[in-house]
């Protein structure tokens, strides 16, 4: 369901250079492909045949889009075209990619990361190439890229075949210390970035790689054109940026704020644990804990007598060749975490609940093991 506009036609333009799988598509011509991916192509084909019929027609403003639920039960929202076209130019001035160039879309078209890499194409002249979303999309890719869109986990899984990407942005999760670490030593130049389906995608990016000066200094994500950040009195991040949003949003992002278009992200607020009167912020703890753990985990509080909260470990199976013991025992010696970061108890969890696009659900898992 889209949005009817009161107001004129929405003009919907496809830069002159953007090709679909190497062919130059007028809007007409856009149209008829759109038909046949739904009538003859594979599910993930369907999706984008759906969405680009949505985005040319001109008598509907809006485009329906569900949130991916990380933080909460998934909503749908409806986010106006021109804001997804003005987050595509902040895009392509950010990144400084230019029409013509190559690009892969391997993310699934039906949730914002995809949509967006789909407009930006139409937008500025990108010549993009669509793939099933897979867990490794890069297997059967022999071209090279120079730009693409991936997940923590896909990069994970594309590894080996890296090389064949130039630019890369990951969303949708935090990059782990580890896989920060393996990728120091691949060509491509890899972006962490941060946004909400809200924001109409990423409002900011970091480079994690391949530093010539302090390779191991955390770097702050720095935002698109026309976006500014601040924070409030909990160090809630607040996110202006009058070319995506009607107003200023607060996020439950705990942020600590170097300039108005730099931060450094340190947790969720609805994360936090109140331990003994200690607050702990889950997501910093992890990030010490990575060097220890190869499998996903993740930190929560559960209800305790005595402390209010105690600091729970949950790690997703299959487990490694280490005990229980064994990671209690190193976590107890590791120098850098403090005794009210230290985990009271550790969980084995076959597998963790997920949202819809892959997001490890927090609340849920928890909720499931109760």
């Amino acid at each position: 369901m889209l949005i009817k506009s009161n107001m004129s036609k929405h003009k919907i333009k496809i830069h002159p250079s953007f090709k679909l799988n190497g062919t130059h598509y007028s809007k007409q011509d856009l149209h008829e492909v759109s038909y046949s991916f739904i009538k003859e192509g594979e599910p993930f084909e369907e999706r984008v045949g759906n969405f680009l019929l949505d985005w040319l027609n001109e008598d509907y403003q809006d485009i329906k889009v569900r949130t991916s639920g990380s933080t909460g039960e998934p909503k749908v929202i409806f986010i106006d075209k021109d804001r997804m076209v003005n987050s595509a130019k902040a895009t392509g001035k950010h990144f400084k990619i230019k029409e013509g160039t190559k690009t892969l879309l391997c993310l699934p078209p039906k949730h914002i990361g995809g949509m967006m890499m789909l407009v930006r194409a139409m937008v500025l002249g990108w010549h993009i190439d669509i793939v099933k979303p897979a867990s490794n999309p890069l297997d059967n890719i022999y071209k090279t890229y120079d730009f693409c869109a991936m997940t923590p986990f896909q990069l994970d899984n594309s590894l080996n075949r890296l090389h064949l990407v130039k630019k890369l942005i990951v969303g949708g999760g935090r990059i782990s210390e580890n896989l920060k670490q393996i990728i120091q030593g691949i060509p491509t130049k890899v972006y962490e970035t941060f946004g909400m389906t809200e924001t109409v995608s990423h409002i900011a990016s970091r480079k994690v790689n391949n530093f010539k000066n302090e390779p191991d200094k955390q770097r702050p994500f720095k935002v698109l054109p026309k976006v500014s950040v601040s924070s409030d009195q909990h160090n809630r991040l607040i996110i202006k940026a009058p070319k995506l949003l009607d107003e200023p949003i607060v996020t439950n992002d705990i942020v600590e704020i170097e300039t108005y278009k730099k931060f450094y992200w340190k947790g969720r607020a609805d994360n936090v644990i109140n331990t003994g009167g200690v607050k702990i912020h889950p997501e910093i703890v992890e990030k010490k804990l990575q060097t220890l753990i190869t499998q996903r985990f993740f930190l929560s509080g559960l209800p305790d007598d005595a402390l209010g909260e105690k600091v729970v470990l949950f790690v997703e199976l299959p487990f490694s060749e280490k005990t229980i013991s064994d990671i209690q025992e190193a976590i107890d010696n590791l120098e850098s975490i403090d005794k009210y970061e230290k985990p009271k108890k550790i969980y084995l969890v076959e597998k963790f609940e997920e949202t819809t696009n892959g997001k490890v659900n927090r609340k849920r898992t928890v909720s499931a093991q109760m």
